[in-house]
């Protein structure tokens, strides 16, 4: 295995070797679950998936933990504007944002721990802070001690005094030092809470991740991933508190997806540009959206808009059409074709083509790359289908090219995504090709509107009666 990951702890791309041979545990910062989810959210969803499914089409065993948070300070306000309890919320949007995730086409993680169901581990986490120095109790809350890590800042490569704390970062005067941050919060009258040695209270942001990635891949991972946003102070957070207790690393590689602009513009609430991913989806193909996601290197920023979109699903009819187009001809092969020699020359270049897929996913996953070489494995069986005679050998290797690229990339449906099977398609359409020489028009046309309202489009060919999927 060549594959290397572009660290962003030591700021440059280095070799990948798991902790333990064969098996990668990767931690990807989930959803806090108050509302749908937007396009920039989409990013690292889609992006670590990819990640996740190249590991394992290359042998490798994946623990991949998504989170989510379902309790903190924007939770308690959103229950509290739509009258419900902030468990009510939790459920309604953890819901929402698997259907969403699914919907975008992404495998389920193998872990989703919340927050709340793993209160005991963050509490018992706290204490051994307290116990051993690196926090402290002032009035029920409990802070981390920055000072008692010298290395804090290490990952954002900043200096104690150039840090600023902005999101969840509460400036309060019982601190010892401004840049101490909040493991546990004291209960407000009324707000959701749990006992601890405190006091009453709740979990502040950071701590919670440590504690889960403790309990479900121990004291280092091989992979911690998240938006670039995140690094700073969240991910610095977590290294401060979980190396200060286990005297581990808390990652061996640090991964950080960049972030996605709206029409050349920042996606902000002040500008109000934000784009809904459930919205979009009722109008824009999941491909199309992966396709744009993958076609920017993920550390670098993406532009979203009408016309990138476009030609996302421009792009993405082009990879159906190859597929289909190989398909048909399999299926229209004919018997003196089906003992035909495989061509080696042929061979020899899809072999490259594959080689060339993998050396670009090995190259810090660089997608952009893997999709040209995808186009290459298009031009040759474009080139190859104009053929009078073709092998079915050939057909079967280009075929299972194609799936190989899309098993990773995921930008065409599988089999267990299309609906209709394809022998059922070609069952309907060989029934049809009956009823229309018997003259029974009236089942011909319905046949056809069936398979329209399943999405497959019929178009007649030299070698008969050619269909695709919409």
């Amino acid at each position: 295995m060549n594959l290397k990951i572009y660290d962003s702890m030591a700021r440059e791309a280095v070799p990948f070797i798991p902790r333990e041979p064969g098996k990668v545990n990767m931690y990807v910062c989930g959803p806090t679950v108050y509302d749908y989810i937007h396009i920039g959210n989409a990013r690292p969803v889609i992006f670590f998936d990819v990640v996740r499914r190249y590991l394992e089409s290359i042998g490798l065993e994946v623990n991949y933990i998504v989170n989510y948070t379902d309790v903190d300070d924007k939770m308690i306000r959103k229950a509290a504007e739509l009258g419900i309890t902030v468990p009510e919320l939790a459920e309604r949007f953890i819901a929402a944002f698997n259907e969403d995730r699914d919907a975008l086409g992404a495998h389920r993680p193998t872990i989703t721990p919340r927050v709340t169901e793993n209160i005991v581990e963050i509490v018992d986490f706290i204490q051994g802070l307290v116990d051993q120095g690196a926090a402290y109790e002032s009035s029920g809350d409990v802070y981390f001690r920055t000072a008692s890590f010298p290395e804090y800042g290490k990952l954002s490569h900043k200096n104690l005094d150039e840090l600023q704390y902005g999101i969840r970062i509460d400036v309060d005067e019982r601190k010892e030092s401004p840049q101490d941050f909040v493991l546990w919060k004291a209960a407000k009258p009324g707000e959701i809470h749990w006992p601890s040695p405190w006091g009453d209270g709740r979990p502040g942001w950071h701590i919670e991740c440590s504690a889960m990635v403790r309990k479900y891949a121990g004291d280092t991972l091989d992979i911690h991933g998240g938006g670039h946003d995140l690094q700073f102070p969240h991910h610095e957070c977590e290294i401060a508190q979980s190396e200060s207790l286990t005297g581990e690393p808390l990652s061996r590689y640090w991964m950080h997806n960049g972030f996605v602009n709206i029409n050349n513009e920042k996606m902000s609430k002040s500008l109000g540009n934000g784009v809904n991913v459930r919205q979009l989806l009722k109008g824009t193909s999941k491909f199309a959206i992966r396709y744009l996601m993958l076609t920017t290197h993920y550390r670098s920023p993406l532009n979203f808009s009408d016309e990138t979109i476009r030609q996302a699903a421009n792009s993405i009819e082009r990879l159906t059409n190859s597929r289909d187009n190989v398909k048909h001809r399999l299926s229209a092969v004919a018997k003196g074709e089906l003992s035909l020699p495989a061509d080696e020359a042929l061979n020899a270049r899809l072999d490259r083509l594959q080689a060339d897929f993998h050396a670009r996913m090995q190259d810090d996953f660089s997608t952009p790359d893997a999709i040209t070489a995808w186009f290459g494995l298009v031009s040759e069986a474009n080139a190859y289908l104009q053929r009078e005679a073709v092998s079915e050998k050939d057909l079967l290797r280009l075929l299972a090219e194609i799936e190989k690229m899309n098993a990773v990339l995921g930008l065409l449906p599988s089999a267990t995504e299309e609906g209709l099977l394809d022998e059922e398609v070609d069952a309907l359409i060989a029934e049809r090709t009956s009823a229309r020489a018997n003259r029974n028009f009236a089942r011909a046309d319905e046949i056809r509107d069936l398979l329209a309202e399943r999405g497959i489009l019929l178009e007649d060919t030299a070698q008969g009666i050619r269909w695709r999927r919409k």
